[in-house]
């Protein structure tokens, strides 16, 4: 069995091992595509592949539409040479559900792959034939949070950034300079409408997203590069929309248990490739079966059914709601409070801690009885539902291979809005009282333990990578396992800050709290389970 269009045309042998398959005519679809494309992402990555290419695939089975997706990838040219195109740009999805069975499923809408290489002259002249055309409605984004940086933290422009800058549209060299190149191609072919959607798991990507077009924007026309007409094109949104969205799907990197399922069904050709770039990709990717996608309905060239695939589409407000409902209440900060103390009790899965007893208490009581209080109910999804299929359905997938080590990446940027912000709602309520929060600053005095990268067992672990690691390193190197520790003289600048937990602690009266629950875990070997056993069991 081999995932091509010419393996794939041997339907039965495929059908018998329970995959499947397409139901539209492809060659009729990319036709139909090639000449009126309606939709292109930027970001080929794992999540794309899970998601936005299976719900276009859903549509085409049930003749909502007649037209597939272009992929595009910027940042490794590898994943479309190496992995798509072999493939015909079919690719496997391996969908595993909570009742431990795997639905794999073709998928095929995928009808053609670009790169956005503004060197390689046959393949930006494409990517630009395909932002002139009318019937283009939508660009959608997955390329990280970080790819709509165009400085780095110091606020100095990246080199390639300032270069674009300086010479303008016609072969820029940066992600994004390419991407408004090609804007600027439709502004050219008669100022054509389009909605440029970013859905990368960040907070207002849209606004991420067109703040970094319009300083390309700008920085033409100030460079006398474009005329002022372009700068309005982007800035109106009756022409070029920036809506705001929330996605939320587990992806993890292709799994070999996973690997090992396909191979058995007879599947060649399933080894990952490790590009030059060290993206890990796959013909299949794993995922589980629950999945959202919340969209500002706000394009300006018209759109499809999508909601017939599962999309919602509603008001920037809303998104922002739903936003926060997940961020703040029920998924993240459940996720870093599993994270922090899986680490220390020395779990490899996600999915197994929802069976210890003190762990499962935990986040039960974080997102039930701490959060769910102060979430603004966005109405388009219900927060209890929504965390009720958190704790039942998603994190105790056991076929998630999802880890605490994997999440607990980057904690001390995450505290202030997984935690923070329930803190302040609490502050400015007048009818709830910041003193009750009892787990929210478990959390925070475990996440002080865990940095110490010594587990309960007494064993040391490396602590997942943080940009705060280095600068916190001579507070916590003071800290003594099993012997006194005074813990205002050594820990008090950490608690103060706010960039770290979005409130000073001290100022929320939880200083105090944090301190009497790290001093318990810091008794000894075993300290951390005894503690957790103390006030959650």
């Amino acid at each position: 069995m081999r995932l091509n269009e010419k393996g794939i045309a041997n339907k039965s042998e495929w059908e018998s091992k329970g995959y499947e398959l397409p139901k539209f005519d492809r060659e009729a679809v990319t036709k139909n595509t090639e000449d009126n494309p309606f939709w292109i992402h930027f970001g080929a990555g794992n999540l794309f592949r899970a998601f936005h290419a299976n719900v276009v695939q859903n549509l085409l089975n049930d003749g909502v539409i007649d037209r597939g997706i272009i992929a595009v990838d910027g940042f490794d040219y590898e994943i479309i040479k190496k992995m798509y195109r072999p493939h015909d740009n079919y690719s496997v999805l391996a969908t595993l559900k909570a009742d431990g069975s795997v639905v794999k499923t073709v998928v095929g809408s995928i009808v053609e792959t670009c790169i956005l290489d503004s060197e390689d002259e046959p393949e930006f002249k494409r990517l630009r034939e395909i932002f002139s055309k009318d019937s283009l409605q939508m660009a959608t984004f997955t390329i990280t949070e970080k790819g709509y940086s165009i400085a780095n933290a110091k606020g100095e422009i990246f080199p390639a950034v300032e270069a674009d800058f300086k010479t303008g549209p016609a072969k820029p060299e940066s992600y994004i300079g390419k991407v408004v190149s090609l804007l600027y191609a439709r502004y050219e072919s008669g100022e054509k409408p389009i909605a440029m959607v970013s859905t990368d798991n960040c907070s207002h990507n849209g606004t991420k997203l067109f703040d970094a077009v319009y300083a390309y924007a700008n920085a033409w026309l100030e460079n006398g590069l474009v005329d002022k007409k372009f700068v309005d094109y982007v800035t109106n949104p009756e022409k070029v929309s920036f809506p705001w969205s929330m996605i939320d799907k587990i992806t993890p990197r292709p799994d070999a248990s996973v690997e090992e399922l396909l191979a058995k069904d007879g599947l060649e050709e399933l080894e990952p490739v490790v590009t030059s770039k060290n993206t890990y990709v796959a013909p299949f990717v794993n995922a589980e079966e629950t999945e959202y996608l919340v969209i500002e309905d706000a394009f300006p060239n018209g759109r499809p059914q999508l909601e017939k695939g599962g999309l919602l589409f509603t008001t920037r407000e809303t998104v922002d709601k739903v936003e926060k409902m997940k961020v703040c209440t029920c998924l993240n900060p459940l996720h870093t409070s599993l994270a922090v103390f899986g680490c220390l009790l020395g779990y490899t899965k996600i999915s197994e801690e929802m069976k210890d007893k003190e762990l499962k208490k935990l986040v039960e009581v974080i997102g039930y009885t701490e959060g769910l209080p102060v979430v603004v109910h966005p109405g388009i999804l219900d927060p209890k539902e929504f965390i009720d299929t958190v704790l039942n359905v998603r994190i105790p997938n056991p076929f998630m291979p999802d880890t605490p080590q994997r999440i607990a990446t980057d904690t001390s940027q995450k505290l202030a809005i997984r935690f923070g912000e329930t803190i302040k709602a609490y502050e400015a309520s007048s009818e709830l009282n910041t003193a009750d929060l009892k787990c929210i600053p478990l959390v925070f005095a475990g996440w002080l333990r865990y940095l110490m990268g010594v587990g309960d067992d007494g064993a040391a672990f490396e602590p997942s990578s943080d940009p705060l690691l280095e600068s916190l390193q001579p507070y916590i190197i003071q800290l003594k396992l099993g012997g006194e520790n005074d813990l205002e003289g050594i820990l008090k600048p950490i608690l103060e800050n706010e960039k770290i937990f979005g409130v000073n602690l001290y100022q929320v009266n939880m200083a105090e709290t944090v301190y009497q629950y790290l001093n318990e875990m810091l008794a000894g070997e075993g300290a951390v389970r005894d503690t957790l056993k103390k006030y959650i069991g």
